[in-house]
């Protein structure tokens, strides 16, 4: 998958998004879509890593610890 078809994935989710408001303001834009998108992105990465947290940093082009942080976080892992 291109980036483009993931930028079109995420236009189209937050276009949604907004028609669901049904002219209700939104709040907090920011936290709920990256939270939204961060969580299954690190589950995935982490499953084709087959759980090895050092690779799956590297994928993800972040430090090992902070990917642990973020599992933690978001409840990955124990």
């Amino acid at each position: 998958m291109s980036k483009k078809a993931i930028d079109d994935c995420v236009r189209s989710s937050v276009e949604q998004y907004f028609k669901d408001l049904r002219g209700a303001e939104p709040s907090a834009l920011h936290e709920l879509f990256l939270g939204a998108a961060e969580r299954p992105l690190l589950d995935v990465v982490l499953r084709q890593a087959q759980g090895n947290q050092s690779k799956a940093a590297d994928w993800l082009g972040i430090n090992r610890n902070t990917l642990r942080r973020k599992l933690l976080d978001h409840k990955l892992i124990k």
